[in-house]
């Protein structure tokens, strides 16, 4: 069996994330799968720019608590105002379908927490 890697769970959330970006019609200008390289996402909705943060969590991490990501976030969202951009963040609480306790594996079941987009404001 094989455990996801932090890359690979990173770009199993970026891939969930992108899906909602692009049913609520964001049109993607660019897209970073690099870990710990933000945004992930530079998109335009409206003729607004966001940048986009995504984040995976794994279990028993809570994708709720943005405070070990805040100076992250914070940092991103000053430079979203020099292009009048918004900053958003999007954590993926992933975990292992049949036992918290153990890993994510590839081709096993798993299960999403993940709330949607939260924005980032002053």
């Amino acid at each position: 069996m094989h455990v996801l890697t932090e890359q690979e769970l990173h770009n199993l959330a970026m891939n969930l994330v992108g899906k909602q970006l692009e049913a609520e019609g964001f049109e993607f200008l660019a897209v970073n799968s690099e870990l710990r390289k933000n945004p992930q996402f530079v998109c335009t909705k409206e003729k607004k720019m966001h940048f986009i943060i995504v984040k995976a969590i794994q279990y028993p991490g809570d994708p709720k608590d943005m405070d070990f990501f805040m100076a992250d976030l914070n940092k991103m969202r000053d430079h979203a105002l020099k292009f009048e951009a918004r900053t958003f963040y999007a954590a993926v609480g992933l975990v292992n379908a049949k036992d918290y306790n153990l890993p994510v594996y590839l081709d096993e079941e798993y299960i999403v927490d993940y709330d949607g987009l939260v924005e980032i404001k002053e």
